[in-house]
């Protein structure tokens, strides 16, 4: 195949360039390299004023299969030239892909006119952020689990939803949660579910709990509903199941290829790492060869992927299978490139807070990928997805 890109798509790419370049400036300068994974605490009030500079621009909703909401649409690699352009800058991590990338390609495929009317236009303008409501205590990666309730209200006949959500992210600043909830009493698995659209501004209704790592950071949170009014069904009551698992596929896509970027950033300071150690390992430096080769053969998947493979039902599996250990390999071999020094080090273990630790980015990038394999579907349902879906073989005992 050929991965290279065309005249256009070169002309997008200086256009994208100049106008990253000419924006980052002033607050949106010092925000450059907050945020993403692990980081989301940081400078979140410019990075919510940066999200409505981007729907200015007419930045956000590039991929959307309609248009006329104030986005502007791009090819697909047209696409990913933004996003690496996006990346290679530093931009500010994004707080509104939850909205664009996720819930508006599902409101398209699955909403009614009058939701993708109401919603998508504020998404666009980067003026209203959106926190997933999926993952619960015991339903997390087995998502048939869920046990969040939404029951309609004898008195007003509206949806009422109760239960707890976990791992939320960005659930303090998001004004609405898209939330899979259990719409049909008694149901089991994955019947009876619904996909509701709740305001998070709903005052002894929604309850935001920071959930506090050890890093002293608090990017994920519990929420918890109680009696919290559900304002719109999308795909009709009952059919939750069907949205969620659209949304799901949506999930892997030019993201991806974003992704790739932070993580050959990353390789690259490890590699530094390793050269001025000044004690050169035969193990390690092939093990960085390998972590080399491996990424470039998953930026080469993604895109084959995103040029005609998007239909496979195995193919955002795959994905996730690939990045979530290559990053886990990565944080090992960051620590193991600085020895004994990383069990240690400056400030490891701060004054103060006993569970706060001084870490610096090697420490973090080890603690933070040991969870690659787990969150966001754990390996072991990827590879279930696999043998199911694709491969035919018969499903697991329950």
């Amino acid at each position: 195949m050929d991965f290279s890109f065309g005249a256009e798509d070169e002309e997008l790419r200086a256009r994208a360039r100049a106008w990253l370049t000419g924006h980052l400036v002033g607050p949106y300068a010092q925000a450059v390299g907050l945020g993403g994974p692990g980081s989301e605490h940081e400078g979140v009030g410019a990075r919510r004023d940066w999200e409505r500079e981007l729907g200015r621009g007419g930045w956000i909703g590039q991929g959307w299969q309609e248009e006329g909401y104030g986005n502007r649409r791009l090819s697909l690699t047209g696409q990913v030239v933004w996003a690496e352009e996006y990346a290679a800058l530093r931009a500010p991590a994004r707080v509104g892909h939850i909205g664009e990338n996720l819930l508006a390609p599902t409101l398209i495929a699955y909403g009614s006119r009058e939701q993708k009317d109401r919603h998508l236009p504020a998404i666009a303008r980067g003026e209203e952020l959106w926190c997933q409501g999926y993952s619960e205590p015991g339903a997390g990666s087995d998502l048939a689990g869920v046990r969040t309730t939404a029951v309609r209200d004898g008195a007003d006949g509206l949806l009422r939803v109760t239960g707890q959500k976990i791992w939320t992210s960005l659930a303090r600043e998001a004004d609405w949660c898209f939330v899979l909830a259990r719409t049909e009493a008694g149901s089991r698995r994955h019947r009876g579910l619904s996909f509701l659209l709740v305001r998070m501004d709903q005052p002894g209704r929604v309850e935001v709990r920071p959930i506090r790592q050890m890093s002293g950071t608090a990017e994920f949170n519990e929420v918890f509903f109680d009696g919290a009014v559900a304002q719109e069904v999308v795909g009709g009551e009952g059919n939750g199941w069907a949205v969620a698992m659209g949304l799901l596929a949506l999930e892997r896509g030019v993201s991806t290829l974003v992704q790739q970027i932070g993580f050959a950033a990353e390789l690259e300071r490890v590699v530094k790492a390793y050269a001025a150690s000044g004690a050169p390992d035969p193990v390690l430096r092939e093990r960085l060869v390998r972590q080399w080769a491996e990424l470039r053969t998953m930026r080469w998947n993604a895109l084959r992927t995103l040029g005609g493979a998007a239909g496979d039902p195995g193919a955002p599996s795959v994905a996730k299978l690939l990045w979530g250990g290559w990053h886990r390999r990565l944080g090992e071999l960051a620590v193991q490139v600085r020895g004994a020094a990383a069990s240690a080090g400056p400030g490891l273990w701060a004054q103060g807070d006993p569970y706060e630790l001084g870490l610096d980015e090697e420490q973090r990038l080890f603690l933070f990928t040991r969870a690659d394999t787990i969150y966001g579907g754990s390996d072991e349902i990827q590879r279930n997805i696999i043998a199911e879906r694709v491969l035919g073989l018969p499903k697991e005992p329950r």
